[in-house]
């Protein structure tokens, strides 16, 4: 008998780029995507979940009395649907510690720069102000502070000015739809753990 599909939800806003890279390489092979989530009603994500038969919600905080209200609702949602996984893929809201606590160990976010450097938004455009000569891209663990938690994979890309932003842009994106399935696919085959020495350093497996 074949072990039940590896459960995992993503959380966009807005056009779901990163999404649709999960759908066309992880889903239905590796993992299950059981839900997509959007923090707004239009965003272009929800219409490719929706092509790939792929249950959507909205959780707007403006539709709660609260962000923590909002984030107990998607909480709730999440867990009805037996989420192992909540991959951030976009999603520009900030989640509260409560949610974070709540789903310890189970989210991963997409982070267009070599983390520690340039947390937050506008990390490109940050980047290219301080005229850096290398980039990257970060899939890292959730934890409660802003894109703070221990990282899975980095992967540099080199600038040169004068720098174009949407080409740089086009460049991480490459990179981010690559290696955020990589990412997913191998925490789904449990060959990524805490370094029990070390809660800072993730411990990957060999990649095949």
């Amino acid at each position: 008998m074949s072990s039940p599909a590896f459960r995992v939800a993503v959380l966009i806003s807005g056009t779901g780029t990163n999404l649709q890279a999960l759908l066309d390489t992880v889903h239905g092979r590796e993992v299950e995507i059981v839900g997509v989530v959007s923090s707004r009603p239009d965003a272009a994500g929800l219409q490719r979940a929706e092509r790939a038969g792929v249950e959507t919600a909205v959780f707007a905080i403006a539709g709660h009395p609260d962000r923590a209200a909002r984030d107990r609702a998607l909480g709730d949602w999440l867990a009805a649907r037996e989420v192992d996984l909540v991959v951030l893929a976009g999603f520009m809201e900030l989640l509260g510690p409560e949610f974070v606590r709540r789903f310890a160990g189970r989210i991963v976010n997409v982070h267009p720069s070599l983390l520690p450097a340039f947390p937050g938004v506008g990390a490109i455009e940050r980047a290219v102000e301080h005229g850096v000569r290398v980039t990257g891209v970060t899939i890292h663990y959730v934890d409660e502070h802003l894109d703070n938690g221990p990282i899975l994979f980095q992967e540099p890309l080199e600038l040169s000015y004068p720098a174009c932003i949407d080409e740089i842009e086009q460049r991480v994106h490459a990179v981010e739809h690559r290696l955020l399935p990589q990412a997913v696919r191998l925490i789904a085959a449990g060959r990524v753990r805490i370094d029990p020495g070390n809660p800072r350093v993730v411990l990957v497996d060999d990649v095949d």
